[in-house]
């Protein structure tokens, strides 16, 4: 489970945007690129974001 302290201070990498917690992944308020959590970790590389559904 992701702090939500930690989640208020996270950024997309990319856009620089905020950030919020749906399931089991971080996802960007603007670009909306999917961030996996690994081991209660929030794998923040744009290189392992899931890009958004069509």
């Amino acid at each position: 489970m992701i702090d939500k302290e930690l989640l208020d201070i996270l950024a997309c990498p990319l856009c620089k945007a905020g950030v919020k917690l749906e399931g089991d992944r971080i996802v960007c308020s603007k670009c909306a690129r999917r961030y996996p959590i690994k081991d209660d970790i929030p794998i923040m590389l744009i290189d392992e974001a899931e890009l958004p559904k069509k």
